[in-house]
C-alpha cells in the first residue's frame, strides 16, 4: 500500500488486546494514574485563576501549571504510548522505568515551581535538572524503540517526537539560568526559552501525534499524502526553529521571522490533508472541534509573533509585549489540543468495553459546542483592547470551560477505580500495517444537529452576558459622570454625518469637526500611531483603547452645540490630543459640552470612627550580612479606587495596592530584585533613585500585562525615592505611584519609635477618578499629605513614649512641593538628609526643621521631654493647612 492510498489510522489504544477487567493493575489502571497528573495541573490553572490577587507570581506559576506540568506529563505519557503502536512494538512488561521518569519528572516541576515563585531560586535550579533528566531519559527510550523497530509506515511521528524533545532539552537549561542570573541578555533569554518550549516541545509533538490522531477522532481513514506532507514538513519545522532560536539569541529580526514563516509552512503543510479529511467528514465532538480551533489560535499566535517581534525596537520591548503572542499560544492552542485530545484518549484507555468507552466519551462531550464556542469566542473578546473588566469577566467564562471538562474527567477517573461490568474486550483499531479501517460513526441526525446549534447559541449568548457584565462593572468602578445630550440645542434632522479620524503624532487629524445642527455624528477612529490611543467626548461616548493600526467606530450622538473631546490616556490631552465639534447653524450662545469638575477637599474633617490610618512604623532594619543579601521584591501596579480625604475619593495608579507604596529597607551592599508586574490599564515603569545603571532597560514602560525585572545593588545609605518611569512623570507620580526605600547608614542604633513620612500632593479629578494632569502642571494641588490621606496622624495620632528616642524618615515624593517637616514643641538633635549627617547628639546645636526638595530624603531624631501631644507639619504653612500634618501622642515610658 502506498502512501498515495486512502490508509486507515494506527491503534490509540494498547498494541495488544486489554485484559476484560480495568481495576487497579493493567493498562487501564495505568491510564487512570497518568491521565490523573495532567488533569491535576489543569485543575491547579483554575485555583489560580481565583486566588491570583494574592498570589505574587500567578501569571509565572500558571504558565509552569500548564506547560511544565500538564502538557509535559500528557506528552511524556502519550508519545510513548504513540511510539509503541506506530511501530508496532510490544508493551513493556513492567511501567517501572515509565513510571519512574514521570516520578523524577513531577518531582523537578514540584521544585521548579516552589523555585520560580519564592525567593529559593537554588531550588528552582535543581528542579530544573530533575526535568532534564526525566526528559533526557525519555529521549533515549524513544531513540532505542526506534534504533531497533522494524521499518513502519509512519515512524515519522516517533521523529517528530525524537526533534521535540531536542527542542525541550535546550530551553530548559535556559530557563534554569535565568532563575539566579538577572542581566542584559535576559530578554533575549526569556524569548529563546518561550518559543524552544512552546513552538518546539508542544507544536513539533502535536503535529507528530495529529498525523494518526485526527483521522481517528473523525473516525475516517487518512487522507492520501499525509504522511508524505508530515514527511516533509518536519525538515521545515526544524529549520525554522533553529534559524527562530538563532535569530533571538543574536537579537536579528529578519532571521527570527524567516523562521517564524518556516514553522506556519510547517503546520500549514501538515494541515492540508487534515484539512481535506475534515471537508469530507466533519468534526461532530468535543475533540474534533477543540483540536481545530487549536491549530488555528497556533497559526494566528505564530502570525502576530511575527509582526511583534519586527515591530519592537530591541529584544526588550518584544519580551515586554511577548504576552500578546503568549495568551493564544497558551489558552487558544496549548490547553485547548491538550483537553480536545485527553477527551478522545482516555475513555478509550481505559478501557471496559465498547459500551463503557461510549458513555466515557459521551461524558466528557456533554454540552461540547456551548463549552468549545464559550472558550474560543471568550478567548478573542479578552484578546481585544478592552477595559479591564470585560477581561475578568472573559477569562472567568474561559476557566469555566476548563472547569466542565475537568469535572466529568475527574469522575470517570475515580468511577475506574472500581470493577465495571464488562463486555468484550476492546480491541486494539486497526493499523495501517493491517489494512483494516477504523469503525465509522453514524453521521449526525437532524436532531442532533439541532441540539449542537443550541449549544453553540447558549456558549455565544454566555459570552454576550459576560460583556454586559464587564462593562456595568467597568461603569460602576469609574463612573463618567452623567453625560449631557450633545443635541439638547436642537431638533434631529434624521441625517447622519461620517467621519474619518486619525491619531497621529499625539494629534488627532482633523481636530475640529463642523457638523450639521441637528445631523448624527459617527467618527471612524484609526490609530496610526506608535502609541496607543482612544477618544472620548464629553457627552460621555469613547472608544476602546486602541493600538497601532486599530479602529473603532464611535456614535457621537445629534450634535446641537459645540463638543470637546480627548484622549484619556495619562498627559495626552495635556499633549494636544484634543478635538472639538461645533455645530453649524445652533442657536447663538449654545454653550459647550466640557468635562465635569473635580470634589474639594476639607482638611480638617474628621474621617469618622471606623477610619484606620496607614501604619507609619519603618519596617525592621534586617540584620547585617558579610556579603549583602538578595531582596526579591513583587510589585503589582493596580488601580485602585481609593478614599483620599473623608468622602473624597481618587482612582490612584498605585504599587501592590497603595500610594505610597510599601516602604523597602535594606543596608548598604544588599541587592534588590524587583519584579514590576502591570495590572493596570497603561503602560507603567519603575525607576529607583537609590540605584546606579544605564535606564534604558531597567526603566523602560511595559505595557499592560507585561513584566520587568529590575535589579541593583544599594550602594548609598540615604531614604530613597521610586517611583513610575512612563510619561509623563509627573501624572503618574502624582496620581500615587511613589515610594520609599531605606538603605540604612553603618551602625545606625535602634531607637525606641521609628516612622516614616512620605509627603506628597493630591491633584482631583472627578469623583473615582484620575488625578487631574493640568492642575499639576498649574501647580494648583488640592491637598498635601502624608503617606497619602489628609491629615490622618491627626485623627489617628502616632504613639511615642517620653524620654526616649524617636526616629522619623521623611521623603518628599511630590511631585512639585518643597516640604518643611517640624515638630511642634521639640527639636531636632539628630539629623541625616541625603546622605550626610547633618546634627548629632553630642554636637551643641539644635535643628528645627527638615528641608526637603522634591525626591529628597533623611530622618530625624527627638527626644519627646514630657507626655502630651506634639503636632508635626511642613512648615511650608500653605500645605499644613492642606493636610500635611499629624500629631505624636507621647505617653510616660
Amino acid at each position: 500500500m502506498t502512501d498515495g492510498s486512502r490508509m486507515s489510522s494506527p491503534t490509540v489504544a494498547a498494541v495488544r488486546p486489554a485484559p476484560p477487567g480495568t481495576g487497579e493493575s493493567g493498562r487501564a489502571g495505568w491510564h487512570r494514574r497518568a491521565a490523573a497528573l495532567p488533569l491535576s495541573y489543569l485543575a491547579g490553572i483554575v485555583v489560580v485563576g481565583f486566588v491570583h490577587p494574592f498570589l505574587p507570581s500567578w501569571r509565572w506559576l500558571a504558565i509552569h501549571l500548564l506547560l511544565l506540568g500538564a502538557a509535559s506529563n500528557a506528552i511524556l505519557v502519550w508519545s510513548a504510548h504513540f511510539t509503541a503502536a506506530v511501530l508496532h512494538s510490544r508493551t513493556p512488561a513492567s511501567r517501572r522505568g515509565e513510571a519512574a521518569r514521570l516520578a523524577v519528572l513531577n518531582l523537578g516541576v514540584a521544585a521548579v515551581l516552589v523555585g520560580g515563585a519564592t525567593p529559593a531560586r537554588w531550588v528552582g535550579v535543581v528542579g530544573a535538572g530533575a526535568v532534564f533528566g526525566a526528559v533526557a531519559a525519555h529521549l533515549w527510550v524513544l531513540a532505542a524503540r526506534l534504533r531497533t523497530a522494524l521499518p513502519a509506515r509512519f515512524t515519522i511521528t516517533v521523529r517528530y517526537y525524537l526533534a521535540a524533545t531536542v527542542a525541550l532539552l535546550t530551553g530548559v537549561p535556559v530557563g534554569a539560568w535565568m532563575l539566579v542570573v538577572d542581566d542584559d541578555a535576559r530578554p533575549r533569554l526569556l524569548l529563546f526559552h518561550a518559543h524552544v518550549n512552546l513552538l518546539g516541545w508542544v507544536t513539533l509533538t502535536v503535529l507528530g501525534t495529529l498525523l494518526t490522531l485526527w483521522p481517528t477522532v473523525l473516525r475516517t481513514r487518512m487522507a492520501g499524502g499525509a504522511v508524505r506532507a508530515a514527511t516533509a514538513a518536519l525538515p521545515t519545522a526544524v529549520a525554522g526553529l533553529g534559524l527562530l532560536g538563532v535569530g533571538l539569541l543574536g537579537w536579528w529580526q529578519p532571521l527570527a521571522v524567516v523562521g517564524l514563516v518556516l514553522l506556519a509552512a510547517a503546520v500549514l503543510g501538515c494541515a492540508r490533508p487534515a484539512v481535506a479529511v475534515a471537508r469530507a467528514r466533519p468534526p461532530a465532538s468535543f475533540a474534533g472541534w477543540s483540536i481545530a480551533a487549536a491549530v488555528g489560535w497556533l497559526l494566528v499566535a505564530i502570525a502576530v509573533d511575527a509582526w511583534t517581534i519586527l515591530a519592537a525596537p530591541a529584544a526588550a520591548a518584544a519580551a515586554d509585549r511577548f504576552g500578546v503572542v503568549l495568551v493564544p499560544l497558551l489558552v487558544g492552542f496549548v490547553a485547548q489540543v491538550l483537553v480536545g485530545a485527553l477527551s478522545y484518549l482516555v475513555p478509550m484507555a481505559l478501557g471496559g468495553g465498547p459500551t463503557q468507552v461510549r458513555l466515557r466519551t459521551a461524558a466528557l462531550d456533554r454540552w461540547w459546542p456551548q463549552r468549545v464556542v464559550m472558550a474560543n469566542l471568550a478567548l478573542a473578546v479578552f484578546l481585544l483592547p478592552v477595559p479591564a473588566y470585560l477581561r475578568i469577566t472573559t477569562s472567568l467564562l474561559v476557566l469555566v470551560a476548563l472547569g466542565q471538562f475537568l469535572l466529568p474527567a475527574a469522575g470517570l477517573l475515580v468511577a475506574s477505580r472500581r470493577p465495571v461490568a464488562t463486555g468484550p474486550a476492546v480491541p486494539a483499531p486497526a493499523t495501517p500495517a493491517s489494512g483494516g479501517a477504523p469503525p465509522m460513526a453514524a453521521p449526525a441526525t437532524p436532531e442532533a444537529r439541532g441540539g449542537q446549534r443550541r449549544g453553540a447559541a447558549v456558549g455565544a449568548a454566555l459570552v454576550l452576558l459576560a460583556v454586559l457584565a464587564g462593562v456595568a462593572a467597568q461603569r460602576v468602578a469609574a463612573p463618567a459622570g452623567e453625560p449631557v445630550p450633545a443635541g439638547a440645542q436642537v431638533p434631529a434632522t434624521g441625517r447622519t454625518t461620517t467621519v474619518a479620524v486619525t491619531a497621529k503624532g499625539m494629534r488627532f487629524h482633523p481636530d475640529r469637526i463642523a457638523v450639521p445642527a441637528g445631523d448624527r455624528l459617527v467618527i471612524e477612529l484609526t490609530n496610526a500611531d506608535d502609541r496607543r490611543h482612544d477618544l472620548a467626548l464629553a457627552t460621555g461616548p469613547r472608544t476602546a483603547v486602541l493600538t497601532r493600526g486599530g479602529t473603532a467606530r464611535l456614535d457621537a450622538g445629534v450634535i446641537g452645540t459645540t463638543v470637546r473631546g480627548w484622549c484619556t490616556l495619562p498627559g495626552h490631552r495635556q499633549a494636544g490630543m484634543t478635538l472639538t465639534i461645533t455645530a453649524s447653524g445652533a442657536p447663538a450662545g449654545a454653550p459647550p459640552v466640557e468635562a465635569h469638575g473635580g470634589p474639594t477637599v476639607d482638611a480638617m474633617a474628621d474621617p469618622g470612627p471606623a477610619f484606620a490610618a496607614r501604619d507609619a512604623t519603618a519596617p525592621p532594619a534586617p540584620p547585617a550580612a558579610p556579603a549583602g543579601r538578595v531582596h526579591r521584591v513583587t510589585l503589582r501596579v493596580q488601580e485602585e479606587v481609593r478614599e483620599v480625604a473623608p468622602g473624597v475619593r481618587q482612582r490612584l495608579w498605585t504599587f501592590n495596592g497603595s500610594a505610597p507604596g510599601p516602604v523597602l529597607r535594606g543596608r548598604v551592599g544588599d541587592t534588590f530584585e524587583v519584579t514590576l508586574v502591570n495590572d493596570g490599564s497603561i503602560e507603567h515603569g519603575i525607576d529607583f533613585h537609590a540605584s546606579a545603571l544605564a535606564p534604558d532597560a531597567p526603566m523602560r514602560p511595559v505595557d499592560p500585562g507585561q513584566s520587568l525585572t529590575y535589579r541593583f545593588t544599594a550602594a548609598k545609605a540615604g531614604i530613597w525615592m521610586y517611583h513610575c518611569s512612563a510619561t509623563p512623570m509627573l501624572h503618574h507620580i502624582g496620581n500615587g505611584m511613589y515610594g520609599a526605600l531605606i538603605v540604612d547608614p553603618p551602625d545606625l542604633p535602634a531607637v525606641a519609635r521609628e516612622y516614616v513620612m512620605v509627603q506628597s500632593e493630591l491633584y482631583l479629578g472627578g469623583d473615582a477618578q484620575p488625578a487631574d494632569l493640568g492642575k499639576m502642571q498649574r501647580e494648583q494641588p488640592d491637598a498635601v499629605v502624608f503617606n497619602g490621606y489628609v491629615s490622618q496622624y491627626v485623627h489617628r495620632p502616632l504613639p511615642a513614649p517620653a524620654g526616649q528616642r524617636v526616629r522619623v524618615w521623611v521623603l518628599n515624593a511630590g511631585p512639585s512641593r518643597t516640604s518643611a517637616f517640624h515638630v511642634v514643641g521639640a527639636w531636632f538633635d539628630t539629623v541625616y538628609r541625603e546622605g550626610r549627617w547633618l546634627l548629632r547628639p553630642d554636637d551643641p546645636g539644635g535643628a528645627q526643621v527638615l528641608d526637603l526638595a522634591p525626591a529628597t530624603g533623611g530622618f530625624i531624631e527627638t527626644v519627646f521631654a514630657e507626655p502630651g501631644h506634639y503636632p508635626f507639619l511642613s512648615h511650608s504653612m500653605v500645605d499644613a493647612d492642606r493636610g500635611a500634618r499629624g500629631v505624636f501622642e507621647v505617653t510616660a515610658p
